[in-house]
């Protein structure tokens, strides 16, 4: 595969969208953080804690013929005490992403609503609405799942990842070789998948804004679809969107799906070896290795290898969500409407035979007209209103409407329009422009 072509993390799209989370959640996301570590080192402290309870606690009473299990009791006891300081913690970590989550892409959506207001006109005449509608729905949802599980989850996987890898060489450095080695199989194996499936994510957010724009145009022109006979075409077109989507999501996920399972059984693999190059350091008694010893670090490696499998699946989460998120900035920094007009329409009432600007609806309007002396005249709207000979379209290359004329009496609600060339060749034009 072409380097070239091979995605890339934006990290300026990446620090953009978490700008909205710090803006004003950040006691929020302190507490998050501080309970996704509590989270660790209760996850961490248990697997430690595992080799005191079997060496300790139990092996003791082996063989006992009047074993007392009081102490026994203490240290279970201990243990689920330490798991559910993990557990309230990742309870309170979630509850409380979910409430910045919803309220960053709450503050998007305002700021997106509000930017659209501002867009001339030209933007939504070369911009399909599906297109526009799925900036706020698909490409908004993928950003909500990176804020609220990804980003948490990646920042939890590598907290976890560096304690457990300290503990591991404090408790065993043989050992802890073997989990090193089987580390690296499965970091070659997730880059190999990965590299292969993300740059189809970003074109799976491009192909679904596609398919909705072009659904959403066919809805609103059904009628003019069914008097020019254009079913078939229609279909045709609906057919090649829908192909194109379906590959990128198929050519997206179908090596990232396979990443789990592959390194699952690889974790599998690993546990197995462990366990039988620990008997063996037992059984040659190197290293001080013990049974409790033995099981607690099994329990590290499950621990360690877990959250490497999580990682290469948050991190295409993430991948995902930047192309989400581009497309959400990109349309925020469109150019807004200017407005260098000088000349505005207010409601005005009549005084003394002169005209007065008011707030009141008055359904009298004037033109309010400002002098360079700072003088203000205000002139009735009453006029008449022509256009000769105008083209004009939204796009330099593609005009709508050719040699167009058309004029408004005052006080009159009729228009009359006629083109300068002939009815059909303006009819087709207009036709084919639109479809």
């Amino acid at each position: 595969m072409d380097k070239s072509r091979r995605p890339k993390m934006d990290f300026a799209v990446l620090g953009r969208a978490l700008s909205y989370i710090t803006r004003k959640y950040k006691l929020r996301l302190f507490v998050v953080i501080l309970c996704l570590l509590i989270s660790t080192a209760s996850s961490v402290g248990a697997n430690l804690y595992l080799q005191t309870l079997i060496d300790d606690y139990i092996i003791p009473l082996v063989g006992e013929t009047n074993p007392t299990y009081i102490l026994l009791a203490r240290a279970v006891a201990t243990m689920g005490s330490i798991y559910m300081v993990g557990v309230i913690s990742n309870f309170l970590s979630s509850r409380l992403m979910v409430k910045v989550s919803e309220g960053t892409l709450k503050d998007i959506r305002d700021e997106m609503f509000v930017k659209m207001q501002k867009l001339p006109i030209k933007y939504f005449d070369t911009h399909s609405h599906g297109d526009i509608m799925s900036r706020y729905t698909n490409d908004t949802d993928t950003l909500s799942q990176m804020i609220s599980q990804s980003i948490p989850q990646m920042f939890s996987v590598v907290t976890t990842i560096v304690v457990i890898f300290i503990a591991m060489v404090v408790t065993n450095i043989y050992l802890t070789l073997v989990v090193i080695l089987f580390l690296g199989i499965i970091l070659l194996t997730s880059k190999f998948m990965t590299s292969r499936s993300g740059k189809y994510f970003a074109k799976q957010q491009e192909s679904v804004g596609k398919l909705n724009g072009y659904i959403e145009e066919m809805i609103n022109g059904q009628k003019v679809v069914k008097v020019f006979c254009y079913e078939d075409r229609a279909k045709k077109r609906f057919d090649e969107l829908n192909e194109e989507l379906s590959q990128n999501v198929y050519n997206a996920n179908k090596y990232v799906n396979c990443i789990g399972p592959v390194n699952g059984n690889l974790g599998n693999t690993l546990y197995a070896v462990l366990a039988m190059v620990g008997g063996i350091l037992a059984v040659q008694k190197i290293g001080n290795v013990s049974v409790g010893l033995i099981v607690a670090f099994l329990q590290l490696s499950k621990t360690f290898i877990r959250p490497i499998n999580e990682i290469s699946r948050q991190l295409n989460s993430i991948v995902m969500a930047i192309a989400g998120a581009k497309r959400i900035f990109e349309f925020m920094d469109e150019e807004p409407e200017k407005d260098d007009g000088y000349v505005t329409l207010v409601n005005v009432k009549e005084e003394n035979g002169k005209l007065v600007e008011t707030k009141e609806r008055t359904k009298h309007w004037a033109w309010k007209y400002p002098h360079k002396d700072g003088s203000i005249e205000y002139i009735n709207l009453e006029g008449y209103i022509e256009f000769d000979n105008v083209d004009f379209g939204y796009e330099e290359n593609k005009t709508v409407l050719h040699d167009i004329s058309l004029y408004a009496k005052p006080r009159s609600k009729d228009c009359f329009c006629w083109c300068n060339r002939s009815w059909k060749d303006y009819n087709y034009k207009l036709i084919k422009s639109f479809l």
